[in-house]
C-alpha cells in the first residue's frame, strides 16, 4: 500500500429538488468545477494532524480511537476517521493537507466534498473495498452522527458520483441513479449571495421537524410516501404544516417533471420548473431570504436565462440559473453587478468560473 496518495472531490449545485432528500424523494444535482484536494501521508504513530489552505493552513491533531466532537472544520475530519473505525478499519495515523476552491456556506456542498476527498483518499492509502455508493453512504453518517448536521445523502451521492457535463437523477430511497446528460442549449449559472448558511442548527433543523409532523398527521413516516393527488389532505393541516408538506410533495413532482424536460432539451419547461420551485421554497418552506429572492429576481428578468431559483438548504448561499448557450458568463456579471448595486453585498460568480464583480 502507498504511503502518500493525493484525492479529490467536487462541490455540487442542486437544479431541482430542494428538502426532499431527507424524505426519501427525488433531486436532480450536477457538479461544479470547484473541488476540494486531500493529500495524504501515512503516519508509523496514531497522530492525525491536518490543515486546510482555509483557514491560514495552521495544523489540527488528534489521535485515532480518540475522536472528539467540538473541534470546528476538524470534526469533519474526526468523523471520517471515526466512521471507518465503526465499519472495522483500522485506520493509522496521518497528515492530511486539505486545499478547496469550494467556498463555505454557499450552498453547493463543500462539506461532503471534504468528506468524499478524504474518503476517496484514506480508500487508496488503505486499499479498501469501498463502492462510491458506500463512499457516499459513509460520508452522510460523518455529518449525521459526528458533526451533528442532519442532512440527507443528496450531497455525498452527488460529489462521489457526479461527473461533468450532466446531471444525476437520484431517487434517494432506492439510490438508483439516472446519469442525464445537460443538454448543449443550457449553459448552468451559479451565484453564490455572499450570505452564508449553516444545517447543524436553527431555522434547518425546524424544517425538517415541521415537515416530519406533517408526514405523521398524513399517516406516513415519509413525504415521498404521498403525491399531488391528496393535495386537500395537504391543504387541511394546520397552516405552517400545510405549507412544508405542499413544498415537499410538489417539488418531487417537479424533479421528475424537470428529469423529463431535461432529457427532452425543453428549456423552457425547465426553467419554469426551477421559478416555481423558488416560489415553493420562498413561500411554502421559507428558506428564503430577501437578499436572495432580489438575486433570483434579477436573474429571472435576464432575457439571457430560462429560469432561475435558491439552490441548497437556504436561509442563504446560492442561486442557480439555466442561461442560453454563449450567454451564461455575460449574464451572470450583468445579474451580479445589478445585485451588488440593489444589496451591497458582494457576490461571487461560481459558475461558469470567471472574473467576478
Amino acid at each position: 500500500m502507498p504511503d502518500e496518495v493525493t484525492a479529490d472531490a467536487p462541490g455540487r449545485v442542486n437544479l431541482i429538488g430542494e428538502h426532499t432528500d431527507y424524505h426519501e424523494g427525488y433531486v436532480l444535482p450536477t457538479v461544479i468545477p470547484q473541488r476540494t484536494h486531500a493529500h495524504i501521508t501515512r503516519r508509523a504513530d496514531r497522530l492525525v494532524r491536518a490543515s486546510s489552505s482555509a483557514l491560514d493552513g495552521r495544523w489540527e491533531e488528534y489521535e485515532t480511537g480518540r475522536e472528539s466532537a467540538g473541534r470546528g472544520w476538524l470534526d469533519y475530519v474526526q468523523g471520517v476517521s471515526a466512521a471507518l473505525a465503526r465499519h472495522g478499519v483500522s485506520v493509522p495515523g496521518f497528515d492530511v493537507r486539505i486545499d478547496s476552491s469550494i467556498p463555505l456556506g454557499a450552498g453547493v456542498s463543500s462539506s461532503a466534498a471534504l468528506e468524499v476527498s478524504l474518503l476517496r483518499a484514506l480508500r487508496l492509502l488503505l486499499d479498501l473495498d469501498l463502492d462510491d455508493v458506500a463512499l457516499a453512504r459513509m460520508a452522510q453518517s460523518v455529518e449525521t452522527d459526528f458533526v451533528g448536521a442532519p442532512v440527507g445523502i443528496m450531497d455525498p451521492m452527488a460529489s462521489s458520483l457526479g461527473r461533468d457535463g450532466e446531471a444525476l437523477f437520484l431517487d434517494t430511497r432506492s439510490l438508483a441513479v439516472e446519469r442525464v446528460p445537460l443538454p448543449p442549449s443550457i449553459e448552468i449559472v451559479v451565484i453564490h449571495s455572499g450570505v452564508t448558511h449553516a444545517h447543524a442548527g436553527g431555522e434547518y433543523v425546524i424544517r425538517r421537524r415541521e415537515s416530519f409532523e406533517a408526514a405523521q398527521q398524513l399517516g406516513v413516516s415519509q413525504l415521498r410516501d404521498v403525491d399531488t393527488t391528496i393535495i386537500s389532505r395537504i391543504n387541511a393541516l394546520p397552516e405552517v404544516l400545510a405549507r412544508r408538506a405542499r413544498h415537499v410533495v410538489t417539488e418531487n413532482a417537479r424533479v421528475l417533471e424537470a428529469t423529463a424536460a431535461l432529457r427532452a432539451g425543453d428549456t423552457e419547461r425547465l426553467g419554469a420548473l426551477l421559478n416555481k420551485s423558488h416560489v415553493s421554497m420562498r413561500d411554502d418552506y421559507e428558506t428564503s431570504t430577501a437578499d436572495i429572492d432580489v438575486l433570483v429576481d434579477i436573474a429571472q428578468r435576464d432575457p439571457a436565462v430560462y429560469g432561475a431559483r435558491l439552490t441548497g438548504g437556504g436561509f442563504g448561499g446560492s442561486i442557480v440559473a439555466i442561461a442560453r448557450t454563449g450567454l451564461g458568463q455575460s449574464a451572470a456579471t450583468q445579474i451580479s453587478a445589478e445585485y451588488r448595486r440593489r444589496t451591497h453585498r458582494v457576490p461571487v460568480v461560481l459558475v461558469p468560473p470567471q472574473v467576478n464583480t
